[in-house]
Order: C-alpha cells, then structure tokens, then sequence
C-alpha cells in the first residue's frame, strides 16, 4: 500500500503576500490559522488542503509537500537508511497531526505526517 500525500506548505518572508497570491492565483480560500499562517483551502475534493505562511523560527522559504506515514521515527529511520537526511522531528502539534521532515539525498525538503487520530 502507498502513502498518499496529503497537504502541502508555502512559507516565505512575506506571508500576506503569499497568502493573497495563491489565493487569487488559483481561487483557494485562505483562513487564518495562528499568527502568520493560513490555511490553503482549495474546496475540491480532488485536491488537498495546505499552509501558507512564516517559516517556523526564521527557517529559509520552501514549498514542502506531506505524505501520510503510520510511524513517523521508524519511516525516519527507513528514510536514512536510504539516504535521506533527517531535518526535524517528530513533532507533535497539540490537537493536530505530528510531522518530521527531511531532505531526500539531492537535499529536496519533504514532509512526512501521522494524522491525529493514528495511535501512537
């Protein structure tokens, strides 16, 4: 079985701006979420919801993709055995889904999430 991905993320240095060009550019709903980031909504159900907004603690502007995993630190583990380069996590957001991220062996940066309701 694959793991499908199941949102995406925008973040830069201006995050209004980013928020109002993506929402223009492609008719999403933009909905505040905290300070300086805001949810994609793109109101399909053929695609998937996303974050526009700051890099966590003056991180550098990516776009980031997040595939669904079961086990975030055995899918790490798997992933560095690979090749890949762990950069964060797990981490675990209160209430929503934890993630990790990192970079695949030409230093793309991808996310990996275990939604809120998968038991640990």
């Amino acid at each position: 079985m694959s793991n499908p991905v199941t949102h995406f993320e925008v973040v830069g240095r201006d995050a209004e701006m980013l928020q109002r060009f993506y929402g223009e550019a492609f008719g999403w709903h933009i909905k505040p979420a905290s300070p300086g980031y805001a949810m994609a909504l793109p109101g399909d159900s053929r695609g998937i919801n996303g974050g526009i907004g700051l890099p966590p603690e003056g991180g550098e502007p990516r776009v980031t993709f997040y595939v669904e995993v079961a086990d975030l630190e055995a899918t790490l583990q798997y992933i560095e055995r690979l090749g890949g380069t762990r950069v964060s996590g797990p981490i675990d957001v209160p209430g929503g889904p934890s993630f990790a991220l990192f970079a695949d062996p030409e230093g793309h940066i991808v996310g990996i999430a275990r939604p809120a309701t998968a038991t640990r």
